[in-house]
């Protein structure tokens, strides 16, 4: 039996990963090694760089690309906009790369632009985001359910299952928001039933999800808890206006409103030290560039995957349209949030 070309190999299924590359498809064990394929040049989109999340993949990306000495062509930013991210991908395409690394914001809207990659033969590699139409070579993703879950378990445990919790909802015609939101209230209504929840849509928007909240505030002066499910960009608006209705004290003191924040910026690593809030769920911004990359090398490998689990803690999924790496988000509170091997801790300069 051949081995598959590439720097990768996988074996019963799990995907492993090999001196910084990805494992797929696996050789007979008598097979002897290959060499690794001349890696094409890797396109990268970067979506956007107005939260603290997408500056530090951005930022990881470039650091990572330096120490292994990659083949990068010149970084297109889209800005949130569709318009540009079309237009960027299309002008990488025509440079020919293997891989391009995208991370589409509109999810809808990705059929064509990934069929004409796909029909170029370049592989694509989402961030963050799963295509609901086209191809995908792997979506680098956290479990956003599981990141709902993680939220909804720890916030009903501090109020003793009962209490009141509002949920600052991401957009829900977006897939994050939509699996956070969903498990957030599904674990509430099965573990917790005493624990009413307040759902407000957001759009992801800042001042909408201020507005909302002091609604909820004043017409729910009991509020017990807020599930912020951007922290990064939630955080700054909510203890804005937790400090001006006088509700912003440290946990532990009476009043206190309990909250847990999804995506792990170091703001909110400094708001659980200061005791503004009690807890967020690190979305693993180093991993993301990481194991976007190393897609990227084995798409231009030629290395075929499977689902199953990985050596880096994750599950490779089954798509309709690719395979998904769920990577794991763990749980930051005042007892870890010094441990340095979380990515907020790891930023310098």
């Amino acid at each position: 039996m051949r081995p598959t070309t590439g720097p990768a190999t996988a074996i019963g299924g799990s995907i492993l990963l090999l001196t910084g590359t990805l494992a797929g498809c696996a050789p007979d064990s008598s097979s002897p090694s290959q060499p690794a394929a001349p890696l094409a040049g890797i396109g990268i989109d970067i979506p956007r760089t107005d939260t603290a999340f997408w500056q530090a993949y951005a930022k990881f990306l470039r650091q990572d690309i330096t120490a292994g000495h990659l083949d990068v062509l010149p970084i297109t930013q889209s800005d949130g906009d569709d318009g540009r991210f079309a237009a960027n991908v299309r002008s990488l395409a025509a440079q020919r790369p293997s891989a391009v690394v995208l991370a589409p914001q509109n999810t809808t809207t990705t059929e064509t632009v990934l069929d004409e990659l796909l029909a170029k033969r370049i592989h694509a590699i989402s961030v963050d985001t799963v295509p609901e139409s086209g191809e995908v070579y792997m979506v680098v993703r956290a479990d956003n359910r599981a990141m709902g879950t993680s939220a909804c378990e720890y916030l009903g445990k501090q109020l003793g299952g009962k209490g009141k919790v509002a949920d600052l909802q991401g957009a829900q015609d977006s897939i994050n928001g939509y699996d956070r939101s969903t498990a957030f209230a599904h674990c509430l209504h099965t573990e917790f039933p005493g624990i009413q929840l307040y759902q407000l849509p957001t759009d992801w928007k800042p001042d909408v999800a201020a507005a909302k909240l002091g609604d909820a505030l004043a017409a729910t002066p009991d509020l017990n808890a807020v599930y912020l499910e951007s922290g990064g960009a939630f955080l700054q608006p909510v203890l804005n206006l937790f400090q001006q209705k006088g509700v912003l004290k440290p946990a532990g003191q009476a009043g206190h409103i309990t909250v847990v924040a999804d995506d792990g910026t170091p703001a909110e690593l400094d708001a659980i030290r200061k005791g503004s809030i009690d807890a967020t769920i690190s979305q693993p911004a180093d991993q993301y560039a990481k194991y976007a990359l190393a897609y990227a090398q084995a798409a231009a490998a030629g290395t075929v995957l499977k689902p199953g689990p990985t050596d880096h803690g994750s599950t490779v999924i089954a798509l309709p349209n690719g395979l998904e790496d769920q990577l794991p988000s763990p749980l930051v509170t005042k007892a870890n949030v010094d441990d340095p091997g979380l990515w907020a801790n790891q930023l310098t300069g």
